[in-house]
């Protein structure tokens, strides 16, 4: 479990295919010394487990599955990615809870600057939709976002310069893919709903 607040953000360093998964290589510094075989990693929001591991890098096997739902297929050497250790019992939890399970990927609309600030605005799939509420919580490339306005199927959020800065939203430009998780609660209490009222 993570928190959505970003440690570090590393770099691609190589992205492999291998049958229907593959291998990612990223190159990270002040998380790297926590990381060993066994360790997990969010990186972008997607939760992996690390299988090798040095003073500059880690490596991770990417499954079909991730690479069907998220973006880590057109990662290329240089890619900037945001990195997060789990979240453990002596640390506070600043952001909600992100499970690094990614839901869909979404498309960026726009990103608009207002001085330091920015609005960032992204297309959100339909099955997405229904877990996500004013003022709730999303992450978007494993950063805990608060959602500013829905618009059908658009989604608003407020980026602060923090995130602007210590993140790779700020790189983002219109018609970038980006990893989309929509928050546990709202999927549990819609479930649980559903079975309820069936």
């Amino acid at each position: 479990m993570f928190t959505g607040i970003v440690e570090e953000v590393g770099r691609v360093a190589r992205f492999d295919k291998k049958g229907k998964g593959g291998f990612l290589t990223v190159e990270a510094g002040n998380i790297i010394g926590d990381l060993r075989e066994g360790s997990s990693v969010n990186v972008d929001g997607i939760c992996l487990t690390v299988i090798s591991a040095d003073a500059s890098r880690f490596s991770a096997e990417i499954s079909p599955e991730t690479l069907k739902r998220g973006i880590i297929g057109s990662y290329r050497p240089g890619r900037r990615v945001n990195l997060e250790r789990p979240l453990t019992a002596n640390r506070f939890m600043g952001g909600h809870i992100v499970q690094g399970h990614v839901d869909a990927s979404t498309r960026v609309t726009s990103l608009i600057r207002r001085g330091d600030h920015a609005d960032l605005r992204v297309s959100v799939p339909k099955e997405q939709m229904g877990y996500i509420v004013p003022k709730g919580s999303i992450a978007l490339n494993g950063v805990s976002l608060t959602v500013a306005t829905i618009r059908r199927e658009h989604v608003v959020v407020a980026l602060i310069p923090t995130t602007l800065r210590e993140t790779n939203l700020g790189d983002c430009r219109r018609g970038d893919r980006l990893n989309l998780e929509v928050d546990i609660i709202g999927k549990y209490v819609k479930t649980f709903m559903e079975a309820y009222y069936r």
